[in-house]
């Protein structure tokens, strides 16, 4: 199926022009589209084949020149029949190139204008370059990942390029388009993913103006400082996590592992010392000692499904054909690609099977139909 306002989901109907970027902003345009939202994508060339990347998917591409007249009064003539555009450029510089908020505003009053970048509109840092890893560190998110007495390790991009980047530009899209459906009027979302990293450590706040949240790598609570919340090695080298930070799931591990009444038992949650950093050091090496005396087959068949809050450590390569994961069909194919299946998911309105992202003059035709655009002035 190809991708039309027509493929249903809760955004179904919705038009949007994504002017292409880098990370977080197709991953912000994967996450609308697959909810069934209209996406032209603008882009310098459509040769580059990137139609199967699952970020890509579900959308129309379009290659226009943005400096020059022709492809700008072409995105423009988009906008007039769009609900949302957003880009990802540096602050400034689509207002250099003639398609800013102003301008686009006054075409379309009702638009919603999406910004996607590291640092903000605003501030000393906003025409500085940056990625994720230096979002997350200002964020105050890197500091604590990784081992204790080791550096800080980056947790891929996932923090500051997709859950405080993209995924909050869509959150953030969603929320203006609600309220213009009220007011009649858009408005511009900032989206920074310094801003996005920061609400994330939301938790990680609270627990620190509690003072349960220690500085330093891998110290805290959930960055792997506790003993009853690690991943740990097996026997056949491969890993499994325990999140058994409630008291009675740590006792339940506890007599799953025949260790009830033992010492490891008494002083491993009770009283204060559950938020014990010496008692978690102390814990650790002999809970790692158990868990390396079976493969991770048989610790799966010991704890996988009870609370314990257990799961097997698993590859990219595993996660898609482990039993949960394929009940819940959480990988899909696309194109003959194993893909992350659209989320959340819908009662009434779910959204279609994801599809590669389509490109060419009939698949644009196509799209300015269903817009209710005879042709683009320039020609294209």
């Amino acid at each position: 199926m190809s991708p039309s306002s027509s493929r249903g989901g809760p955004l179904s109907g919705v038009r949007i022009v994504e002017v292409a970027g880098l990370g977080p902003g197709p991953f912000c345009g994967m996450m609308l589209a697959d909810m069934g939202a209209d996406v032209i994508t603008i882009e310098r060339s459509t040769a580059s084949d990137t139609r199967h990347e699952p970020i890509n998917r579900n959308r129309t591409r379009l290659a226009l020149d943005l400096k020059s007249d022709e492809g700008r009064q072409a995105l423009l003539q988009l906008v007039t029949q769009a609900d949302v555009l957003f880009e990802g450029y540096r602050p400034g510089v689509a207002e250099r190139l003639g398609f800013g908020p102003d301008v686009c505003l006054e075409l379309n009053p009702k638009l919603v204008y999406g910004r996607m970048t590291g640092w903000g509109q605003t501030g000393p840092l906003a025409n500085a370059a940056g990625h994720d890893i230096n979002y997350i560190s200002l964020a105050g998110a890197l500091h604590g990942i990784g081992r204790s007495g080791e550096k800080p390790v980056p947790p891929l991009n996932l923090v500051g390029d997709f859950g405080g980047g993209g995924m909050m530009l869509a959150f953030g899209i969603v929320c203006a388009l609600l309220e213009a459906q009220r007011s009649g009027q858009g408005q511009v979302v900032d989206a920074a993913m310094v801003d996005g990293s920061v609400a994330l450590m939301a938790m990680s706040i609270g627990f620190k103006a509690g003072g349960t949240h220690p500085d330093g790598v891998g110290a805290s609570l959930l960055s792997g400082g506790a003993h009853y919340y690690d991943t740990y090695e097996t026997s056949d080298g491969k890993f499994i996590s325990i999140g058994s930070l409630e008291p009675q799931f740590f006792a339940l591990l506890m007599d799953k592992l025949d260790l009830k009444g033992s010492d490891i038992a008494q002083t491993g949650m009770t009283g204060p010392q559950g938020f014990d950093a010496n008692v978690w050091k102390e814990m650790k090496p002999r809970l790692a000692a158990i868990f390396r005396t079976r493969s991770r087959d048989e610790w799966c068949a010991l704890l996988e499904g009870t609370d314990v809050c257990f799961a097997p450590v698993l590859s990219l390569s595993e996660a898609p054909f482990h039993p949960h994961n394929l009940a819940r069909q959480a990988f899909v194919d696309v194109g003959g690609q194993l893909q992350n299946a659209p989320a959340p998911r819908f009662s009434r309105t779910p959204p279609a099977q994801p599809s590669p992202a389509e490109q060419g003059s009939t698949a644009v035709a196509a799209l300015l139909n269903r817009w209710g655009i005879a042709a683009l002035k320039s020609g294209i």
